[in-house]
């Protein structure tokens, strides 16, 4: 025997139709959503922002600085070992 489908086409079309109505909905549920939810933000004042900005460009500034002279001294040091083992060994 053959078994009746569960769903006529045209069933089976309003569903589809449906579930993309309801895809769209929620996309554009989720852009409203998170319009407020951006709305609720506690967002850093201007003042902070400057501020924040200065602390982090000087101390990249005194990081770098600080690795430059420790470099600077580890090649010294280095210069200093060659130089004394050629003096030694000539």
């Amino acid at each position: 025997m053959k078994k009746k489908p569960d769903m006529t086409v045209s069933q089976k079309i309003e569903q589809l139709a449906a579930a993309k109505a309801k895809k769209a909905k929620k996309k554009g549920s989720f852009l409203h959503e998170m319009k407020e939810e951006m709305k609720r933000v506690s967002w850093t004042s201007k003042e902070d922002l400057v501020s924040f900005g200065k602390v982090v460009i000087g101390a990249i500034f005194f990081l770098g600085l600080g690795i430059y002279l420790v470099d600077l001294f580890i090649r010294l040091v280095l210069n200093g070992i060659g130089n004394l083992v050629r003096l030694i060994g000539a």
